[in-house]
Formats: C-alpha cells, structure tokens, sequence
C-alpha cells in the first residue's frame, strides 16, 4: 500500500538557488524597493509551525535562502498544538503561524483578531483503524468504527470530519457496542501515539502519520481527499494578527513572495525538497517521499478563500462555532500582489500561471 516504503517504522519515530526561471539580481533589487526596503536589509520575523511536511513550503523557503532574498530573516519555531502558535501570534512571539482551517475559524469566531492571508497545505488528513478490527478481505468503512474507542484532537478538520461521516451514516457517538467514543487529545502527536495502547483502537492522522500507520499495519478508513464531501479541503493556512499586517504590509508580501517560489521549488526538485524537509520532519527519505509525492496531499500557498469559506459553514453547521463574518479576516490582496510581482519578472513561468488561474477561480 505505501509503494517505496518496504519496511516498519516505529511508532516512536514519527516526530523524532534558485527559481525555475531565476529572477535577476537589478529585478529583484527594483522589487525590494517597491516594495518599501532595500534587499541588503534582514528584517526579524518569526514563523510558527508544527512538525509535519504539511508545512513544507516554510522549509523550503528557509533552506533554499528564498526569505533571505526577501529581505527576511525569518527564524522558524516549532509548537505542539495550534492553540499554542495562535498564543505566539497574539503576544508578539510570531509574526506568521501556519494554523489548521478549521482552528483558524474557531479563533476567529471566539474574537480573536486573525486573519488569514495564504495557505499550506489543502487535504492530508484522515482516520485509520487497528487491523484486528477490519477482515483482511474488504476494505476499512466509516461502519468499522461502531463500538470503538477513536482518537481524535479537539478543534482540528479531522475531528470535523469524523463528526459529518459520522452523522452522515447515522452513527452516535457514546460508549456501546452500537456507538462510536470519540476519545479527545491535545495534539496529533499525542493521538497517535495513544494507538500503541489497548484501550484505542482508531486514530486520525495528518502528514506524515499515515504513512507511518501504515507502515505499522493500520488500515485506512479513509484520506480526505477520496471524500466527495471534503474535496479540495484547506487545512493548514497561513495566519497573522490583523493589525500587523496593516502596519507591515510590505513586509508579507515579501514573506508571500518566498512561499511561491518554495511552491515553485517543491514542483521542479523532487530530491532536494525530500532533503530541505527531512531537517525539520526527521523521518526515512522514502517516507517523506510518500507523504509529499503521494497524491494524498498538495502544499499550495494559494489562500484558497472559496474552499476555506464554504469550510467555514461546515464549522458552524457542526456547532464547532458560532457564525461570524470571515470577509473581515480573510486577506487575499497580500499573495494578489506577490503573485503578480514575480509574474511581472518571469512572464513566461507555467507554474505562476497555473497559481494565477487558480487564485482567479478561487478566490
């Protein structure tokens, strides 16, 4: 199932240039100036992420000097849960955090001033099940989970999703043989590892626990991304305090500006993205590879403001949160404005163009 990977990887080992079309060094000092600073100049920024290649395009940007061209010298901080990076962000400890959708949302409903401007990673995520509890001559269903104990995290999108199938396929949740008992964790990581125990019997997962699952002989229930309910779901985005990005505009659309040309790099060097990310995520290349290649994931920095909207409705349907105006804290015009200025220095790039049909049909 998991192709390249050929052998078990332990359950405790899972949290253990240039561009294609190389901007010019007077482009690149014309842009900075513009843009409102000289390129000589490093200004601080901090970013805040978790340990999952679901944040690669942040790696990439840092290993491959595109912050640094930027005019950013931006220091990457690893956090456990989403709630702590949205803490970094509000006492000035983070500039940037790369936080869940739907946390983002529940933020955002809850009062706190932040608003989404980009994106990570859209799908990803899913739940897989202890093979003593499926037969081996079928596949894993939603139905599997009647009378289990599942591990899940709080205010994350693969609670909210088992929360719809749930309700879509007329299950209840509870304890019983005919019910299914929703186990809450505070952190992917801490869920997972949950699973080494007896007392769990299905877990969700981000990147890079499924490929982990299943190289310890769990079965899929399901990935997201083959739900006709969850197509093209947005999970990680990119998020800041409002009023910095007021007061430091200029400054994001420099940060924007490395994610794309990350973007650009993870689509056209396969190997040496595998590298960039095994820094941060410490885990076999071919395992990496799986997660980042597979098909199950795509880290696009598009803010993909329709999918993350229409999300946002499944939110509140799911009484995850209260309704609330997301028009207010959702900014597209930052990546606009990076997108176009690196189209302005390299016309002819397919990948900008791509990202510039995508951000015209769904933004």
């Amino acid at each position: 199932m998991l192709g390249k990977i050929a052998k078990p990887l332990l359950l405790s080992a899972c949290i253990a240039l240039s561009l294609a079309s190389p901007v010019t060094a007077f482009a690149e000092q014309e842009n900075h100036e513009q843009l409102g600073h000289s390129i000589k100049e490093q200004i601080p920024f901090a970013l805040g992420y978790l340990t999952t290649t679901s944040h690669l395009l942040a790696f990439i940007a840092k290993e491959e000097g595109y912050f640094s061209e930027e005019g950013l010298d931006v220091e990457l901080i690893p956090f456990a849960s989403a709630g702590e990076l949205a803490t970094g962000l509000e006492v000035g400890k983070l500039n940037v955090a790369l936080i869940g959708s739907v946390p983002s949302i529940t933020f955002q409903s809850n009062g706190h001033d932040l608003t989404i401007f980009g994106g990570a990673m859209t799908n990803g995520h899913g739940y897989v099940i202890k093979p003593e509890f499926v037969p081996a001559d079928r596949e894993p269903t939603i139905e599997d989970l009647k009378g289990r104990n599942v591990a899940s995290v709080k205010n994350s999108i693969q609670d909210l999703e088992l929360l719809i199938l749930l309700k879509k396929h007329n299950l209840e949740i509870g304890e019983g043989p005919d019910k299914v008992n929703i186990v809450y964790f505070n952190s992917q990581k801490d869920a997972f590892a949950s699973m080494q125990g007896k007392e769990i019997d299905a877990v969700s997962f981000f990147p890079p626990f499924s490929s982990i699952a299943q190289a310890n002989g769990y079965r899929v229930i399901f990935h997201c991304k083959d739900v006709d309910d969850f197509h093209n779901q947005p999970c990680c985005r990119q998020v800041a305090e409002s009023s910095a990005i007021d007061e430091r505009k200029d400054d994001y659309i420099h940060f924007e500006r490395a994610f794309i040309k990350a973007y650009i790099f993870y689509k056209t060097n396969h190997e040496k993205t595998i590298q960039d990310v095994k820094k941060y995520v410490n885990l076999a290349p071919e395992t990496l590879d799986f997660e980042i290649y597979g098909g199950f994931t795509s880290n696009h920095p598009d803010p993909d403001k329709q999918a993350t909207t229409k999300l946002k409705k499944q939110v509140v349907d799911a009484g995850y949160a209260n309704d609330y105006d997301i028009e207010k804290l959702y900014n597209t015009s930052i990546y606009e404005q990076a997108l176009a200025s690196l189209i302005k220095e390299n016309p002819d790039d397919p990948i900008l163009k791509d990202l510039q049909e995508h951000f015209n049909k769904f933004q």
